[in-house]
């Protein structure tokens, strides 16, 4: 071999060992900043654990049963508050899932002229950028009086419904988790996008040849081949939902009992945190972060059960 020659398969070998030195270096620093983010996870959940313990070993599982929350006598149930939760985010997903998902369909499948889609694409991501205390200011300003008046027609129509049942008197169920389906809209929308654009063109292309319409091809094979994806947005942005603060504070009506109706007061577990635990002292504080903890779980099913899922789906 001459020496150019072997020169140059020293320098092949020399690189390919660096680059095999770069490459371990790398999984290992990805390993480590996973194992980073569990073990800040854990960190959180046992810090909330231990300030939740007092309230652990007084109230016990009844905490999760009961409905009162009277920091005078130290009495506390967290049920109209878990309550709240789940309800005011199931409306927000049954309002952002069918928008959200439609939008996305009309954004991937060239419904619309580029420039227009890319303008209602900038538009779908202003949306995730509003504060959601200007959320809050809209929705008592613009959303509750235009929900009002729908309200007392429902109610005066269709008040032997359960959730009909009482008249609007302003903040309720209803405006939080409309305010909830706009705030989350974004997330769906944008992943639910992403998951029908990565599915291959091929599909789209083998089910017209066949002679599937538009629309047959839209719902019974694009949706399809990206629900996994659809799901981890819904799932997603139910996390989110079960998270808001301060915009559900503003509109919800923060009272802590259970309602059917939708024009009813109500309260979340986020809401609950946000008005009590500045002044909070004593077992009241062990009793915020029980609620704290139960909506950490709540969190924890709604990812699990996503990946659930999602794994379910792909392997059908």
């Amino acid at each position: 071999m001459t020496a150019p020659a072997q020169n140059l398969s020293s320098a092949i070998k020399n690189r390919s060992e660096v680059e095999k030195s770069l490459d371990r270096g790398f999984i290992l620093l990805t390993k480590v900043f996973a194992l980073a983010i569990a073990g800040t996870l854990l960190w959180i959940a046992a810090q909330v654990a231990i300030g939740a313990w007092p309230a652990i070993q007084e109230f016990g599982a009844a905490f999760l049963v009961k409905s009162t929350w009277n920091p005078v006598n130290d009495e506390y149930g967290v049920l109209p508050h878990i309550y709240g939760t789940l309800v005011s985010s199931l409306i927000g997903l049954l309002i952002a899932v069918p928008i959200g998902v439609g939008t996305a369909v009309l954004l991937s499948e060239n419904f619309l002229p580029s420039k227009a889609r890319l303008v209602l694409v900038f538009l779908v991501e202003l949306l995730a950028a509003i504060p959601s205390v200007v959320y809050g200011v809209w929705g008592i300003f613009v959303l509750i009086p235009i929900l009002n008046n729908l309200g007392k027609w429902l109610n005066g129509s269709f008040g032997w419904l359960p959730i009909f049942s009482t008249s609007p008197t302003g903040p309720g169920m209803l405006p939080a988790g409309v305010i909830l389906g706009i705030m989350t809209l974004p997330i769906i929308t944008a992943i639910s996008r992403d998951a029908l654009i990565s599915v291959p063109s091929s599909l789209r292309q083998a089910s017209v040849g066949l002679g599937a319409t538009r629309w047959e091809t839209i719902l019974q094979v694009l949706i399809p081949a990206a629900f996994s994806g659809i799901v981890s947005a819904v799932m997603l942005a139910l996390g989110r939902a079960m998270g808001e603060t301060m915009a559900v504070t503003m509109l919800i009506g923060n009272s802590n009992n259970i309602n059917i109706s939708l024009f009813a007061p109500a309260n979340t577990i986020s809401s609950l945190l946000a008005n009590q635990f500045a002044e909070a002292s004593g077992l009241q504080v062990g009793a915020l972060m029980y609620a704290a903890l139960v909506l950490f779980f709540l969190t924890l099913v709604v990812n699990v059960l996503a990946e659930l899922v999602v794994l379910r789906v792909k392997r059908i």
